[in-house]
């Protein structure tokens, strides 16, 4: 018969199974807590904290805190990506919406919520020629007629991203928009994978992007802020690069800005 860890455990495994995206090891515990109501939060953890050493070849850690089933081909060989992509695939087709149907209400966030900017509008499409110059979102921080102290006005440019299947590109969009901007954030869906939702926050803290997650629905998109952006000084040459194309293309969003 199966001793009171043994059964703690092979709980614990099944619960990550039947959880493709993982499970966090506080939600993990939270959910044998109730399964094993009689059983003390210590043996609960001292039960589970090394699943992914006890369980090597069925529960691994990809990122910190975060277990996953490891799910196997019928050799026995570890199947991660394909499931990856399943996953992704039913985020994409369970989804009527569109990037642009967040743009107008992360501008409205970012101004009004946050503060980071005192004029915000929706760009995105490739007005300026180029898609990694064109940010889906732009904003300006300048000072107003009742400031004292004045200061240079700062531009403050978003990527806002639907489908998660590609977060790297979406990062290295963002940070291309740092040439041209005092401050850059990244918005992506919270359908992350948990793995991929810390890998972009570790790397947005390294280049001082800010990383802002959102929910799906167009009404109300919630949008949280994980990391806030770090100030950076641009290169005058993209911004007023920036700025006379948007003078060009689109001067309604030009006067409104500047």
């Amino acid at each position: 018969m199966p001793s009171k860890r043994e059964l703690i455990q092979q709980e614990a495994v099944a619960l990550i199974r039947a959880n493709p995206r993982g499970m966090r090891y506080s939600d993990l515990q939270r959910e044998l807590q109730k399964r094993f109501p009689d059983t003390s939060p210590n043996t609960i953890a001292g039960s589970t904290w090394n699943l992914d050493s006890i369980y090597g070849r069925e529960i691994h850690k990809p990122t910190r805190g975060l277990f996953k089933y490891r799910y196997l081909d019928v050799e026995g060989i570890q199947n991660e990506s394909e499931t990856q992509a399943q996953i992704q695939a039913e985020v994409s087709t369970s989804t009527a919406v569109s990037e642009e149907d967040f743009y107008e209400p992360f501008a409205n966030w970012i101004k009004n919520e946050l503060g980071e900017c005192t004029e915000a509008v929706a760009l995105g499409g490739n007005y300026l020629g180029r898609k990694w110059g064109t940010p889906d979102v732009i904003g300006i921080y300048k000072p107003s007629s009742r400031d004292v102290i004045k200061f240079q006005p700062e531009i403050i440019s978003a990527e806002i991203k639907i489908n998660p299947a590609d977060p790297i590109t979406a990062f290295g969009q963002a940070i291309a928009y740092r040439l041209l901007s005092s401050k850059v954030y990244l918005v992506e869906p919270n359908t992350m994978l948990p793995e991929d939702q810390d890998r972009i926050e570790a790397l947005c803290l390294l280049f001082g992007v800010g990383f802002i997650l959102f929910d799906l629905d167009r009404e109300t998109p919630n949008f949280t802020i994980r990391v806030r952006a770090q100030k950076y000084i641009p290169d005058m040459f993209y911004v007023n690069e920036f700025a006379d194309k948007l003078y060009n293309t689109r001067r309604d969003l030009f006067d409104k800005l500047f």
